[in-house]
């Protein structure tokens, strides 16, 4: 008997799946470019200002995902007067706070390790930089904050116990 037509040795291939994005991936991006930001001021020091744009940016984007994940938890739990949310909005959401929290953990190295290094080396600054530094550290970290519960309230909501299974669908 071949594999073909033995039905107990064919195996479904896996699906792709999305996962919630692990803590320590984030620490890690984040350290990675803490020593890559390091290593630049402590070679470079004084040929490039600390980057303000991105605080703005960060800041921002960090409001609205959480205004995105307020506004997404109660649509998925159906609350009174809220209307129904597409299940592709909700993809489209998740996407964008698994791009935002790396981006924000990256950043927020990045900024990390040019405070620290502005921190450490006090001889060789004025401390114009480091209230820039200390802001991007901060913004980034309120966007990995709000992207991690973007993510979190997509996520949908076992159906209710107590419910009748609509016509056709098996019951419990």
């Amino acid at each position: 008997m071949s594999e073909r037509s033995d039905p107990s040795r064919r195996t479904e291939p896996e699906r792709p799946r999305m996962e919630p994005t692990r803590p320590a991936t984030l620490v890690v991006a984040g350290l990675a470019a803490a020593a890559l930001a390091w290593l630049l001021i402590s070679t470079n020091y004084g040929t490039f200002p600390v980057p303000t744009a991105p605080i703005v940016v960060f800041a921002a984007l960090a409001v609205l995902e959480v205004l995105l994940a307020y506004n997404t938890r109660t649509r998925l739990d159906r609350r009174p007067g809220r209307p129904r949310v597409e299940p592709l909005v909700v993809a489209r959401y998740v996407v964008l706070a698994k791009a935002s929290s790396l981006a924000g953990a990256l950043f927020a190295g990045f900024y990390g390790g040019l405070g620290a290094y502005l921190l450490i080396d006090t001889r060789r600054w004025g401390g114009q930089q480091l209230p820039a530094a200390i802001a991007g550290f901060v913004a980034s970290l309120a966007l990995v904050a709000a992207a991690l519960w973007l993510e979190r309230s997509c996520r949908v909501p076992p159906p209710p116990e107590d419910r009748e299974p609509p016509p056709g669908e098996p019951g419990p």
